[in-house]
């Protein structure tokens, strides 16, 4: 171990499909207490961003400080040194939970150093959420419907508050359960992590969440009726989109509640005051602000811009406006266990600036996408050749992206251009001529870096269980 840092274990909550204004820290409108809460006593990084738009571009970065296609030209981490296997080297227990998102598996080498895993993905490809209601969610919000009324009677006969989604159909309980299990069962320093997939495509919130974030004007009625239009492809309408940014925000919500049965256990098990507590997103979510709902492969604000949080037992409110990457996730977290972080990893530990001790580094954050046919073609890809690379660099103000395939270049103002729609790539301007010469190096050497890394082979051969999971989630 390195230097002794004060904090015994780190808690690592990575939200699917978590936009950076969706947390109340970076916009007012939000609700999520919880989260606001952990900003209000640690650090918020206002320019933090993904490595990837999808969770199997970004996860390299935060879970083994690595970019996508670095090491053998696939998604994966199974030939690069992981934060779980670091920490736990050096005697640390390490327990992982995820909401069943079948791209952070075993399969893909994410159980690596882990002595407590459980993806929640074995069965649930036979399962009715994972067969149907996962992929018709207006069934799934016309049961939530039916059994709301019930719901909240049975809470109040019990005594208890309406908490709780009929259907555990995210998963969030099961991964509730299994970290406050993992907590109790560890006497050692620990270093746990666990991912949320409610935010995520559909979104399906339970009704007291839609209530509470829409002040109660939007109903399950109006899920049901949003969910309907999508599911047909029916054109999505002013109202439709308000409608789902509302769910969205509700399922946002969910989780934030359910991180606070989280650090309310952390405080009942006597560890709270030991355990530093790390939350990102791995991506973002677009709600047409370049035509599309969801994430398909694009490297715009709306889904790379995530929230990082890092919230010490001892801290202080800071915010920090320098950019950083989620590669720089696995040194901090090792750093903050007093862990040396391994030489391969690309990321620089945010502890200095998390402490107080000076900012991050000034360098642009690189991002990557790989493109099919159109921006809306399936499967999501596996590897370099499954179509055109995407790669962008970002520094404080300007964003550069190119096409490495076709060569076209977009180039973004982003003070004066926030959802990136006016491109400057051909502009005479001087200050865009010189954030093109600051940024297209980064972006061409990282080009470079992933064709050095890229294999011949990159054949996958998924389970069934594995399979049909990703097919419920829309990953074909």
């Amino acid at each position: 171990m390195a230097q002794d840092t004060g904090v015994s274990n780190v808690l690592f909550v990575t939200v699917d499909s978590l936009r950076a204004d969706a947390v109340g820290a970076y916009a007012d409108d939000s609700h999520t207490p919880v989260l606001d809460e952990l900003a209000a006593r640690g650090t918020v990084f206002e320019r933090a961003f993904a490595t990837g738009n999808w969770t199997p571009f970004s996860f390299p970065s935060l879970l083994a400080s690595r970019p996508v296609f670095a090491d053998g030209g696939r998604i994966g981490v199974e030939s690069s040194p992981t934060l779980a296997e670091t920490v736990a080297d050096a005697g640390v227990a390490a327990g992982g939970f995820n909401a069943a998102n079948g791209f952070l598996t075993n399969h893909w080498g994410y159980d690596a150093g882990f002595d407590s895993f459980e993806p929640f993905v074995a069965g649930a490809g036979s399962s009715l959420y994972a067969r149907y209601l996962a992929r018709h969610p207006t069934v799934e919000a016309w049961l939530q419907l039916a059994a709301s009324p019930l719901r909240r009677l049975g809470a109040r006969l019990r005594g208890g508050a309406d908490d709780r989604p009929f259907l555990d159909a995210s998963r969030m309980f099961d991964v509730e359960r299994g970290a406050t299990g993992f907590v109790d069962d560890t006497d050692d320093p620990f270093f746990l992590w666990v991912h949320y997939m409610d935010a995520h495509t559909p979104y399906v919130p339970a009704p007291r969440y839609i209530r509470e974030v829409s002040g109660g004007t939007l109903g399950t009625h109006r899920m049901l009726h949003a969910h309907t239009r999508t599911g047909l492809g029916w054109e999505v309408t002013d109202r439709t989109l308000s409608d789902l940014r509302t769910l969205y925000r509700a399922a946002v919500r969910q989780v934030d509640a359910s991180l606070g049965r989280l650090l309310d256990h952390l405080e009942a098990a006597g560890v709270a005051d030991e355990t530093a507590v790390v939350v990102a997103g791995d991506h973002g979510e677009e709600f047409q602000e370049h035509g599309h709902l969801a994430h398909y492969p694009k490297l715009y604000d709306e889904l790379i811009r995530v929230p990082l949080l890092v919230a010490l037992p001892d801290g202080e409110s800071r915010r920090v406006d320098r950019q950083v990457g989620l590669d720089d996730v696995p040194p901090t977290v090792a750093n903050l266990l007093g862990v040396s972080p391994p030489s391969a990893w690309t990321g620089d530990s945010l502890l200095p600036a998390v402490r107080g001790d000076g900012p991050p580094a000034d360098e642009p954050v690189v991002s990557v996408t790989v493109r099919g046919e159109t921006v809306t073609s399936q499967p999501i890809p596996r590897s370099l050749s499954d179509g055109e690379l995407l790669v962008s660099a970002r520094g404080r103000d300007w964003t550069y992206l190119r096409n490495v395939d076709t060569d076209a270049a977009e180039l973004y103002f982003r003070p004066d251009d926030p959802t990136q729609q006016e491109n400057l790539a051909d502009s005479d301007r001087p200050d865009a001529a010189a954030a093109r010469e600051r940024l297209a190096p980064t972006v061409r050497d990282h080009e470079r870096l992933l064709r050095d890394g890229d294999e011949t082979d990159t054949t996958t051969v998924e389970d069934d269980d594995l399979g049909a999971r990703l097919d419920a989630l829309g990953y074909r």
